[in-house]
């Protein structure tokens, strides 16, 4: 009799399911977890970029995060990168750089960048880039008179360049000089006639005066010595004539570990039948800024291809669309007077300026 009344009581006990875990809010672009993995990115990409100039990033387009187990996320990032003043060999660190003003004709970068988030530490997966320059139509909508980009391989430009980097080993008691690539340049016609450009360089085995006798035996320092640099040149060619050089050697620096000095940013070295006179790589030739041009797969991480990048891209656009319909749905339900609804969580703000 007992052992029935005990069963029926059994039976009457309420029934208590497990209840899943609800899953973590979505990451929106201005979350601080989201900007340590948006500066994380663009010092990497700055790292690995080999021309130009370093790039803040300037809005986090999109990101999303999907879980791969405990402590172990990938996190797909969609950045929009500005231009900065600072030449990739320099090494001022990138939070103490400028970025270029928009009358300067800015130069935007885009970036579609894979991480992978294990216990806390970061790293980059797989990632790609490419740069442009703003439009001439919107330069001159703002500053009608600002002069505009010029070709790197323009005449006037690489005349400039030339007599530049002359006049400064004519007058260096140090090391010769010697062109690795031009940066930017820019030609003005009125009030009066100039030539702006700014170019890297690397210290040679040879003095200046040195130089002079056999200018063709100097080379780049080794490895161990290396010494690079960055120079600006302003040349008025009417209604007067004058030339004003700047140039500033950086100190040797030892590259990062993964990043070997044949590669390191900035470094062109010459290639059978290349001509480098012009300080010019071939895919800078006729163009009036270095394309980002940033492609990096991690060969030992795992569906680390650009594909897997492109899909993700889709898939979170997607989802974007769905959130946006559903808001405007949402929108419908009646509010309180002053009700003011939540920024969307996605792009994030913009830090300096549209393009």
């Amino acid at each position: 009799m007992k052992a029935l009344v005990a069963l029926i009581l059994l039976v009457q006990l309420p029934i208590h399911k497990a209840v899943p875990a609800a899953p973590p809010a979505p990451l929106g672009c201005d979350d601080p977890e989201s900007v340590a993995a948006a500066d994380f990115a663009v010092n990497y990409i700055n790292g690995h970029s080999h021309h130009g100039y370093k790039f803040a990033w300037n809005r986090i387009e999109d990101i999303r995060v999907v879980p791969q187990g405990p402590n172990n996320d990938i996190i797909f990032l969609e950045l929009d990168l500005l231009e900065t003043t600072c030449p990739i060999l320099s090494p001022t660190p990138l939070e103490n750089c400028t970025v270029r003003s928009f009358a300067e004709h800015a130069v935007e970068g885009d970036c579609d960048v894979k991480l992978q988030k294990v216990d806390g530490i970061l790293s980059v997966l797989a990632s790609k880039c490419h740069s442009h320059a703003d439009s001439s139509e919107d330069i001159r909508k703002v500053c009608p008179d600002c002069p505009l980009l010029a070709r790197m391989n323009d005449t006037e430009v690489l005349e400039t360049v030339s007599a530049a980097l002359n006049d400064y080993n004519s007058k260096t008691t140090d090391s010769y000089l010697r062109l690795l690539e031009i940066g930017r340049a820019k030609i003005q016609y009125h009030p009066g006639h100039v030539v702006v450009t700014e170019f890297a360089v690397g210290a040679t085995n040879c003095s200046a005066q040195e130089a002079k006798a056999n200018v063709g035996a100097c080379q780049l320092l080794p490895e161990d010595q290396s010494n690079f640099g960055f120079c600006t040149a302003v040349m008025v060619k009417a209604p007067s004539q004058d030339l004003q050089v700047d140039c500033q050697l950086y100190g040797h620096q030892v590259p990062a570990p993964d990043i070997p000095l044949l590669s390191w940013p900035g470094v062109t070295y010459a290639h059978p039948g290349q001509d480098t006179s012009a300080g010019l790589a071939p895919s800078a030739v006729g163009v009036t800024n270095h394309n980002l041009g940033l492609f990096h797969n991690n060969p030992v991480a795992s569906e680390s291809s650009s594909s897997e990048i492109l899909r993700s891209k889709l898939s979170a656009k997607s989802v974007a669309k769905r959130a946006v319909a559903e808001a405007a749905q949402h929108d419908k339900v009646p509010r309180p007077v002053g009700f003011v609804p939540p920024p969307p969580p996605c792009p994030g703000r913009i830090r300096y300026f549209d393009i």
